[in-house]
């Protein structure tokens, strides 16, 4: 296994900047269709939802292509099963205002974690995990160059370094 962090696809490289102006060479690229991919048949409901509002801006940004779909499929089934705990977990929070659902009673009468805050947990992990590496976390788009897609500056000393892409 290669030491060091993971690699940065190209469009999140083009999207940061280059501010050492270093050399990027540019990788075999997939094609990109003029529409953003469907959703497989199997990402329904909230995974649906979230396949339509956050798909259409990736594949804008070029980080959405048909070789994407299915990565982008495990995030959005992961946003699916997050909204699904947290609602029941809402639902059960109505019933139960000292606890609000957190916990609950096993069959052997010992209490313990509610099963549905460990599905909440673990699809939120595995939902962060996937939107970071299509540069949708906070810290993701930290590391984007903001003015990439701002207004050029018109200032007097535009132009002086060099456009800097």
């Amino acid at each position: 296994m290669k030491p060091g962090p993971p690699p940065i696809p190209f469009p999140l490289k083009r999207l940061r900047g280059n501010a050492g102006h270093q050399r990027l060479d540019r990788e075999p690229e997939p094609e990109r269709g003029a529409q953003c991919p469907e959703a497989p048949a199997f990402v329904t409901g909230h995974a649906a939802d979230e396949w339509y509002r956050v798909g259409k801006q990736l594949h804008r940004l070029s980080l959405l292509t048909v070789v994407d779909v299915m990565p982008f499929a495990a995030y959005c089934i992961a946003y699916g099963r997050w909204k699904a705990a947290e609602e029941a977990l809402a639902r059960i929070a109505d019933d139960d205002p000292a606890m609000h659902g957190l916990i609950v009673r096993g069959a052997d009468g010992n209490v313990r974690i509610n099963p549905q805050v460990r599905i909440a947990h673990m699809a939120a992990e595995a939902m962060i995990r996937a939107a970071g590496e299509f540069g949708m976390t906070a810290a993701a788009r930290s590391r984007i160059s903001a003015g990439v897609c701002g207004p050029p500056d018109d200032g007097k000393f535009s132009g002086l370094f060099g456009s800097g892409h």
